[in-house]
């Protein structure tokens, strides 16, 4: 597996648990995200930062110049 891909977990009884099928081979490395049980604000403050990104850039400027002619 050469690509990243995100998945559902959860955690029972101390392990983790695949909310959803995925092949994983022994050894494969993975990246643990914790979610607070009131997930609302974590989505709201992830949404924000990409928001941010998209609007907070010099590139749109000019096609904000190109609108005005």
């Amino acid at each position: 597996m050469n690509w990243i891909r995100t998945i559902w977990v959860r955690v029972k009884a101390g392990k983790i648990e695949r909310l959803e099928s995925a092949e994983l081979e022994d050894g494969t490395q993975v990246l643990v995200t914790l979610i607070p049980p009131d997930d609302s604000e974590f989505w709201q403050r992830a949404s924000q930062v990409s928001l941010n990104d998209v609007w907070d850039n010099t590139e749109d400027d000019i096609y904000a110049e190109l609108l005005k002619k």
